[in-house]
């Protein structure tokens, strides 16, 4: 029996084709490409690497599909959206179960994330009933102008393979919540979580053809995204560079593209700080999905009054951490891949090499394979490479600061614009510093910030944008003009 579906209670979730127009499909020419466990190292199974002409037909079964999505009234979008919710949070253990095989994070982290995926549904569900348009006062005579708002129609969507769910949900449901119709292509290292979620998609009573699931060569399916004249937007969740080909690729036919990239997350802590509470919220922010999540805390500012007292603590709460199986009662599983080890190597060896002191950790865990040691490195400067680099680990960088001015600097410091975070008691200073800093998103007091009810996104190299709350819909809309005569 294959590994996945021996856990599973619905064992029908376990699904390793592509979904196109209704119908799970396999590779026209039967090539696949495997799916490893980043525990174990082994193959949970294969799936499609899809032809050209099947990707094709994917983005054209969207479209067709949208000439009525699009059409049907706005409550019987609420009614699918709903159910669906309901039956991904019926089934939610299951599709945590195929998640920790696939991406590794402990079993809680991955509940808690398709918990938090549905919540998408669930807001965007309602938020369709709020797609309001306006009437304009008049400057020409007999005339009135009316505002409506439409769906821009096929959405091409690719997620990563961190938050295989929530950055899913993120973006399909406020597409269908609009009227848009979908194909996504989630990461090739955890298609898994997106097959099982969508094959609820269709016990929901959603119509074929409004999602649509691929696979295959990445690079392959952006540029039939980006050429296709029946894809009107693109949603793209992924590293900076590849964000930059796909706005680059885009521009030939002015496809809209929203962009969510990379993060460098500044955790300041300020001297009139409660210790304790951001050492609280640094542990929240850092080491969850051991620490591969593009807000997390990348640069710990912490200032010099206090640093050594913010030390002892953060080291005293990662000596809790169990690191181990997600599947097991652990806080931190493996790292995705061995390259995502070795460029933590690498930034670490720079660093201390520049003069960085090792607090704790440092190597790979006793465990072996794909885990890595928590990790506290301070003495951190801006000459060094992991001040710049994105660490995606658990690993935890300090740099001394003595001014509010200082830090501000330092941290805006980066081309990077995503998510940041402070923890200060002054109000004078809180508001200088949330307006100061030159990020799309800042946490106060706090190390988690993410809701369905906030406008998630960056500024500058982190990309454009928004997803989740009511800003979110935006970006799957056209505004349309309409001017009436002779009223």
């Amino acid at each position: 029996m294959n590994p996945i579906t021996k856990l599973l209670k619905d064992k029908t979730l376990h699904r390793n084709l592509c979904l196109i127009d209704g119908e799970w499909v396999d590779a026209a020419d039967h090539n696949h490409m495997a799916v490893v466990n980043p525990f174990s190292d082994e193959k949970i199974t294969e799936v499609p690497v899809l032809t050209a002409e099947q990707v094709d037909k994917a983005i054209l079964s969207a479209s067709v599909a949208f000439n009525s999505w699009k059409s049907i009234l706005v409550t019987a979008r609420t009614a699918y959206l709903k159910k669906w919710n309901d039956l991904i949070l019926q089934n939610a253990e299951d599709l945590a179960t195929i998640m920790v095989l696939e991406q590794g994070k402990p079993f809680r982290e991955a509940l808690s994330e398709i918990q938090y995926a549905a919540s998408y549904i669930e807001f965007y569900a309602e938020e369709a009933k709020r797609i309001y348009g306006d009437i304009l006062p008049s400057p020409f005579p007999d005339t009135r102008i009316f505002i409506i708002k439409q769906p821009v129609g096929v959405v091409g969507i690719i997620t990563p393979w961190n938050f295989p769910a929530a950055m899913l949900m993120r973006k399909v449901a406020p597409a269908l919540a609009s009227g848009c119709t979908c194909v996504i292509k989630p990461d090739k290292k955890t298609p898994l979580t997106a097959f099982a979620m969508m094959e609820l998609s269709i016990r929901a009573g959603i119509p074929k053809g409004v999602i649509n699931v691929i696979t295959g060569n990445s690079g392959e399916i952006g540029q039939a995204f980006t050429a296709s004249s029946l894809v009107k937007k693109i949603s793209f969740t992924g590293s900076t560079a590849v964000g930059k080909l796909l706005m680059k690729n885009a521009a030939d036919t002015l496809t809209r593209i929203t962009l969510e990239l990379g993060g460098n997350a500044p955790f300041i802590v300020f001297k009139d700080a409660n210790i304790e509470n951001a050492v609280t919220g640094l542990m929240d922010s850092k080491f969850r999905n051991a620490g591969q999540t593009c807000v997390c805390a990348n640069r710990v500012f912490v200032h010099s009054s206090i640093i050594k007292e913010f030390s002892i603590n953060l080291i005293k709460e990662i000596k809790k951490l169990k690191v181990g199986n997600g599947l097991d009662d652990n806080d931190i599983g493996p790292l995705i891949s061995q390259e995502a080890i070795e460029k933590i190597e690498h930034l670490l060896s720079d660093a201390t090499r520049r003069g960085a002191k090792l607090l704790r950790g440092g190597k790979r865990h006793k465990l072996g394979k794909q885990f890595f040691e928590p990790t506290v490195l301070s003495g951190i400067s801006p000459d060094m490479e992991i001040f710049s680099t994105e660490i995606f680990g658990p690993v935890v960088t300090i740099v001394s600061f003595s001014t509010t001015d200082e830090v501000i600097k330092l941290a805006n410091d980066t081309r990077q614009g995503l998510a940041s975070y402070f923890y200060a008691a002054d109000m004078n200073n809180i508001w200088k510093v949330a307006e100061a800093l030159e990020y799309g998103m800042v946490g106060i007091n706090s190390g988690a910030i993410s809701s369905a009810y906030i406008p998630f996104g960056g500024v500058k190299e982190s990309g454009f944008g928004r997803e989740g709350s009511r800003y979110g819909i935006e970006d799957y809309l056209n505004i349309k003009y309409i001017h009436l005569k002779n009223v």
